[in-house]
């Protein structure tokens, strides 16, 4: 064989080996952006109902609800447990997909998130301490301190009301910090969603709070990803939480937590 003839055999060996490896590239491509992805989703690390460790797992309405739409719509996630006030930062700034975190859909988090349809419906709570007695609605807050999580809807109502209603905001990173403040009577009140209130109660008979009045709002929680990114994970979970309340899942998993 001369010479010439052996570097033709070796040129169009390297070259086969080019087009196949080319092959296997796109084929990973298509992999990491298509519906094979694995998404990062966040949820709140200590919020029960919605989402707690237990047994050295989590669960929660968000977190079993995550999991069924997941199944019904046939995407992998891994749940990434922080705090709240993390969370809307995480997802801005790409190190998040999506978060299912009990989070209030506001028109101000909407300039940054896109948010699902509401899957659940819930409302602010005044919460205080079992003995007092000086605080029987929103009338009563006035010159009060409050225990506020930082980041939430409870924490922004303190905040728009803090100057008009001379309140003393102390905050905190997580729930269970902050309903210790009020049962140690280290704060006057605190502002919580309606359900977590409810449960918390509920489920610890030596909770030493109380829900005191009405809500203060009515609101819609939403499943939120990064402004203008990840629509088909958004799409999907429409879809499956669409399939959940027709099939009877939704109810089936939030009434483990909630009465109706």
């Amino acid at each position: 064989m001369n010479k010439r003839a052996l570097v033709g055999i070796l040129l169009a060996s390297v070259m086969s080996i080019g087009i196949f490896a080319g092959c296997g590239a796109s084929k990973g491509d298509t992999k990491a952006d298509g519906g094979n992805k694995k998404y990062i989703i966040a949820c709140d690390s200590k919020f029960a109902p919605f989402s707690f460790e237990e047994n050295a797992k989590y669960k929660g309405i968000d977190v079993e609800l995550l999991d069924a739409i997941a199944k019904e719509e046939k995407f992998e996630y891994d749940l990434k447990p922080m705090d709240f006030d993390g969370i809307i930062p995480g997802v801005t700034a790409g190190q998040i997909d999506g978060a299912i975190a009990a989070m209030t859909i506001t028109d101000d988090r909407k300039k940054v998130l896109d948010f699902s349809d509401g899957y659940f419906v819930s409302g602010l709570s005044v919460v205080v301490n079992k003995d007092n007695t000086s605080i029987k609605s929103a009338e009563d807050l006035n010159g009060k301190s409050a225990s506020v999580k930082k980041g939430t809807a409870g924490a922004k109502y303190a905040e728009e009301h803090e100057k008009a209603s001379g309140l003393k905001l102390n905050y905190y990173d997580d729930s269970p910090s902050m309903f210790q403040a009020v049962e140690n009577k280290n704060s006057d009140f605190l502002l919580e969603d309606y359900p977590v209130i409810a449960y918390k109660i509920k489920v610890d008979s030596n909770a030493k709070l109380k829900i005191v009045g009405d809500k203060l709002d009515t609101v819609d929680y939403g499943f939120a990803v990064k402004k203008g990114q990840n629509a088909d994970l958004l799409k999907k979970f429409n879809e499956g939480l669409k399939k959940l309340k027709e099939n009877g899942k939704y109810d089936q998993i939030v009434g483990q937590y909630i009465g109706k």
